[in-house]
C-alpha cells in the first residue's frame, strides 16, 4: 500500500478546496491548500510537495500553461488536473503538458484519492512529443457527460503512441469521429486517415482492398492498385466494422500486426506496414470468438486499448448540447437557422435513439430543411420522429401563431420594458380574447348565453370578461337576435 504524501490542491473554490482536503486527509496525506497562482508560487518555494493537484481557471491565470512551464522546472513532480471544462481538447491539453492525471469536474473523491496514489507510487509522467493545441483540432466530439469524459481520457492517453485502439459501440455512436480524434491529434496527423468498412466491401475483395493487388492477380485486375495499408502510410488505418472481417483476411491481418509487413495479392515483394490501426465494431467480439468467427488472437492483437462509446440514451444530458451543435451546423451549411424551445428539449431527451448519434444529427437537419418555423417545439419533434399522437399541422392555426410573434417583436422594438414588467400575459392573452369574444357574440347573434356554451365558459365568466375587456355588446354587429342573454 502507498505511504501518505504531502499533496498541495489549487483551486479558488473555497467549498472545494475544504472537500477535496478533507478526503484526502481521511487518506493520511498532509494537505496544503492555495486559492491562486500566486499563492501556489508561494508554496512551491517553501517546498515541493509529492503530488499538485490543480484547476485550470484560476482568477490570475491558467493552470495547464502554469503546470506546462513547471514541468521544465520539476519533471518529477506529479501533476493531478481537474476542470469544469470537460472537453476533449482540454483532456488532451492536460496530458501534453505532462499531467499524471485528469479529472473532469464533478468528479469522485474516490477516483482522486486513487489518482493520488497512484501519482506518489509512480511518479510524474514526462510529457512526449504531441500535436500543438489550440483547443480546437481535431473532428468535433460533443458532450460532457461523465461517459464521454471517460472517453476522453483514453483518448488524451493515446494520442502520443501508436498502440492499436479497439473501439466498440452501437451503430451511430460516433466511432469513427473518435477514430478521426485520435489521428488529427497525434503526431501522425500530417499523414493520411484511410477508413475501409469491412460491411461495405464484398467479401471477396476485402484482401485486395486492404493490401493492394498486382495487375492479373484475379480477372479484372488490369493494373496494380495500392491497397488501404499503402494509402495510408505513416498515417492512421481504421478499419470499421471488423467484425464482419472474413476468416482469411483475419488471418493476413493478424499476420500483418505480428510482422509489420506484407505482400500484395499477386505479389512477392515485402512492404513495410507503416501505419496505426484502430478498429471498431459494433458487434459483441467476444461472442463471435467464442462461435469461431472471430479469431482469438487477433482480437486480443487489436483490443490493445478499448475505447467503449456510450449509447446516446445513456448520456441524456449530452442530448441538447448536440441537437443545438447540429442544427447550428445546418446553418452553416445554408439551411434555416432553427431553435429548440424548452418542451422540444424535453422530448429528445426523453427520447431513446435507437440510432444514436447518427439519427438526431439526420433529425436537425431534417427538421432545419423541413419547418416552416423558426422555434421547433414538441409538437414539430413528435411529428418529425413519427409520432402519430402529434397534432397534425392542420390543427394548428399558423396565422395565429405569426400574429403573436409579430405582436411580440413589435412590442420588444416600441415597448422593451414591456416583456419585463409582469403584464405581458394579460396583455396578449386579452388582445387574442377581445375578437374572439366579439367574433363569438357576432355569431351567435349577441345572445351571450349561447356564445358562452359555444366557448365552453360559463356566462358569469363571459360577463366578466365583457367588464374587464370593456366590450360594449350593444355595438357589436349582428346578424340578428337578442343581445340580451335570453333563448
Amino acid at each position: 500500500m502507498t505511504a501518505p504524501g504531502n499533496v498541495l490542491v489549487v483551486d479558488d473554490d473555497s467549498a472545494i478546496r475544504t472537500v477535496v482536503a478533507a478526503a484526502l486527509k481521511r487518506e493520511g496525506h498532509r494537505v496544503t491548500t492555495a486559492a491562486s497562482l500566486a499563492e501556489l508560487r508561494r508554496e512551491l518555494r517553501l517546498g515541493l510537495p509529492d503530488v499538485l493537484v490543480t484547476d485550470v481557471v484560476l482568477p490570475d491565470g491558467n493552470g495547464l500553461d502554469f503546470v506546462a512551464g513547471l514541468a521544465g522546472e520539476h519533471p518529477e513532480l506529479p501533476v493531478i488536473v481537474f476542470s469544469a471544462q470537460n472537453t476533449l481538447a482540454t483532456a488532451v491539453r492536460a496530458t501534453e503538458v505532462g499531467a499524471f492525471d485528469y479529472l473532469p469536474k464533478p468528479f469522485d473523491l474516490d477516483v482522486l484519492g486513487q489518482a493520488v496514489r497512484g501519482a506518489i507510487a509512480k511518479g510524474r509522467r514526462r510529457p512526449t512529443d504531441s500535436p500543438d493545441s489550440d483547443g480546437g483540432a481535431g473532428p468535433s466530439l460533443i458532450g460532457r457527460s461523465p461517459a464521454m469524459q471517460e472517453v476522453y481520457r483514453v483518448i488524451a492517453r493515446v494520442v502520443s503512441n501508436d498502440l492499436t485502439v479497439l473501439i466498440t459501440g452501437e451503430s451511430g455512436t460516433g466511432k469513427e469521429l473518435v477514430a478521426k480524434a485520435i489521428h488529427d491529434l497525434g503526431p501522425r496527423r500530417q499523414a493520411p486517415f484511410v477508413a475501409l468498412n469491412m460491411a461495405a466491401i464484398p467479401r471477396e475483395l476485402i484482401e485486395a482492398e486492404l493490401f493492394g493487388h498486382e495487375r492479373g492477380a484475379f480477372t479484372g485486375a488490369a493494373a496494380r492498385v495500392a491497397g488501404k495499408f499503402e494509402q495510408a502510410a505513416g498515417g492512421t488505418l481504421f478499419l470499421d466494422e471488423i467484425g464482419d472481417m472474413p476468416m482469411d483476411a483475419q488471418t493476413r491481418l493478424l499476420r500483418v500486426l505480428q510482422s509489420g509487413e506484407f505482400t500484395t495479392v499477386g505479389g512477392a515483394r515485402t512492404i513495410k506496414a507503416d501505419v496505426r490501426i484502430v478498429a471498431a465494431t459494433n458487434k459483441e467480439l467476444p461472442s463471435l470468438v467464442a462461435g469461431g468467427q472471430f479469431r482469438e488472437d487477433l482480437y486480443y492483437r487489436l483490443n490493445v486499448v478499448p475505447i467503449a462509446l456510450p449509447a446516446l440514451r445513456e448520456r441524456r444530458q449530452d442530448v441538447s448540447l448536440l441537437a443545438r451543435h447540429f442544427l447550428d451546423r445546418a446553418a452553416e451549411d445554408g439551411l434555416p437557422r432553427k431553435q429548440l424551445d424548452k418542451s422540444a428539449i424535453e422530448v429528445l431527451e426523453a427520447y431513446d435513439w435507437p440510432g444514436n448519434v447518427r439519427e438526431l444529427e439526420n433529425l436537425m437537419r431534417r427538421i432545419a430543411a423541413l419547418s416552416r418555423d423558426e422555434w421547433i417545439d414538441a409538437d414539430n419533434l413528435r411529428r418529425a420522429l413519427g409520432d402519430t399522437s402529434a397534432p397534425a399541422p392542420a390543427a394548428r392555426d399558423a396565422g395565429i401563431e405569426a400574429a403573436v410573434r409579430a405582436r411580440l417583436e413589435r412590442i420588444a422594438i416600441e415597448e422593451p420594458r414591456a416583456l419585463d414588467d409582469g403584464t405581458l400575459y394579460d396583455r396578449i392573452i386579452g388582445e387574442v380574447e377581445r375578437p374572439l369574444i366579439e367574433a363569438m357574440l357576432a355569431r351567435h347573434g349577441g345572445n351571450q348565453l349561447r356564445a358562452a356554451r359555444a366557448m365552453g365558459i360559463n356566462r358569469n365568466t363571459l360577463r366578466k370578461r365583457l367588464d374587464t375587456l370593456r366590450i360594449n355588446v350593444s355595438g357589436i354587429d349582428v346578424a340578428g337576435g337578442r343581445q340580451d342573454g335570453t333563448e
